[in-house]
């Protein structure tokens, strides 16, 4: 069985971290450096930087505070916010990170997966899904939510994993921030439907949650974000609790 993996996510605005509920009423969580230095140091396995106005914002990354963040930690690094094209990875990659997440991008203009994936392999590409149930659907948003679009999230997970997405980070809008626990069902659906990892993002509350998400959600990984800025939740004695459910997790 792989290990399932623990990640930290910052959402960066104006350069700093900050988190909300239902991706509004963002409140500050503190320095993005040092909070990726104190979950590299206490084991998280991966880190997850969103720079979550830059689509909005309609302008790029902020590529230096990528690399200050790159230079402190010794995980892997996915960096995500206003990503549009080949030469946009390409110095994400020069500065430091290891994964790029992509999202309104990637709806806007498909063939840029299969362009990236083509360039850089599948594993640098991960593809962000935030999706919320309107009618009993769950239907894909742009614009950090903001935008709802057409599309079914199962048809357009389906369609990122043939076209060489090498994940996908599903956000559920409906439980982001809520920490009522991560939507188990949908992610469940996902993990059937498609063959490449799938990490779980939007609800962990408590350790109980991060728990039911790898047995009932059967994620590959885990993302949260205020449960370890709020250092509601230790790292290290999330880890121990998995491992105690029989839940296989790097130490």
């Amino acid at each position: 069985m792989l290990t399932k993996r623990i990640i930290p996510c910052l959402d960066i605005k104006n350069g700093r971290t900050v988190k909300g509920v239902n991706f509004v009423d963002l409140r500050d969580a503190g320095d993005p450096v040092e909070l990726a230095k104190i979950y590299s140091d206490e084991g998280a396995d991966e880190l997850v930087f969103l720079d979550i106005s830059a689509t909005e914002e309609r302008r790029k990354t902020l590529v230096d505070l990528v690399r200050k963040v790159a230079s402190t930690i010794n995980i892997p690094f996915t960096v995500g916010g206003g990503i549009s094209s080949v030469s946009d990875v390409e110095v994400l990659l020069q500065n430091g990170a290891d994964k790029v997440s992509i999202n309104s991008s990637a709806v806007k203009n498909p063939q840029l997966i299969n362009d990236l994936a083509q360039k850089f392999g599948s594993q640098c590409v991960v593809v962000a899904i935030d999706a919320k149930q309107i009618d009993g659907q769950w239907i894909v948003h742009l614009v950090g939510g903001k935008v709802p679009t057409e599309l079914n999230l199962f048809d357009w997970a389906k369609e990122v994993e043939e076209r060489g997405a090498g994940e996908i980070l599903f956000t559920s809008m409906d439980n982001d921030g809520t920490k009522n626990g991560f939507a188990n069902e949908a992610l469940a659906r996902l993990s059937e439907l498609v063959n490449i990892p799938i990490i779980a993002s939007g609800g962990a509350g408590n350790i109980q949650h991060f728990v039911d998400t790898f047995l009932d959600g059967k994620a590959d990984a885990a993302l949260a974000a205020s449960v370890f800025h709020f250092k509601e939740i230790e790292i290290k004695t999330l880890k121990t609790a998995l491992k105690n459910n029989n839940i296989e997790v790097r130490m």
